[in-house]
């Protein structure tokens, strides 16, 4: 599996942001191949405030359905979108996703 994370960094004018961020959801939501989305607000960090203000992940079955969805119609209109609305707020980046689904013991044995 992998995941299509879009981070983005504090905004000056949050109001704004919530705005265009909706906006781009929608789109971005339409993407074909999708498994599964988090979209998650950011509440800090050991030091303190975060960078980060938002985070959004998106699950492919492998990097080639990724791949389909970032080059279709919908994927490049998304991305346009993305870029011209919160383009200097957001790094973006791909990742290759391992899951254990078996229980952690928490006495480490």
């Amino acid at each position: 599996m992998v995941k299509l994370v879009f981070l983005f960094r504090q905004p000056d004018d949050e109001e704004a942001f919530e705005r265009s961020y909706v906006q781009n959801l929608v789109l971005l939501e339409r993407l074909p191949g999708i498994l599964r989305r988090q979209a998650n607000m950011v509440l800090g960090s050991p030091l303190g405030q975060s960078p980060y203000y938002r985070m959004l992940e998106f699950y492919f079955e492998n990097q080639a359905a990724l791949d389909a969805a970032l080059t279709s119609p919908l994927g490049t209109a998304a991305g346009q979108q993305v870029m011209k609305t919160v383009g200097h707020l957001t790094e973006i980046v791909f990742v290759d996703v391992f899951e254990d689904n078996e229980p952690i013991d928490p006495k480490g044995q």
